[in-house]
């Protein structure tokens, strides 16, 4: 996860006042795609997750 500015490959989500740019390649891999903003008793941030199974993997990764 990064700040960017759009690139021609991107696709562009609007929600909650909040822009998403996600790289359509990398969107086409990962799909269906959850971000959420996660606040517990000692630490918050963003959540990235897929629902996608890979083999050799967890299928979810947390930033």
């Amino acid at each position: 996860m990064a700040l960017d500015e759009p690139k021609e490959e991107d696709q562009i989500f609007e929600l909650e006042g909040l822009t998403y740019l996600v790289d359509s390649a990398l969107l086409n891999q990962v799909r269906p795609i959850k971000v959420d903003f996660v606040e517990e008793a000692h630490c918050a941030g963003f959540s990235i997750t897929s629902t996608l199974s890979k083999p050799d993997s967890c299928g979810s990764c947390s930033c």
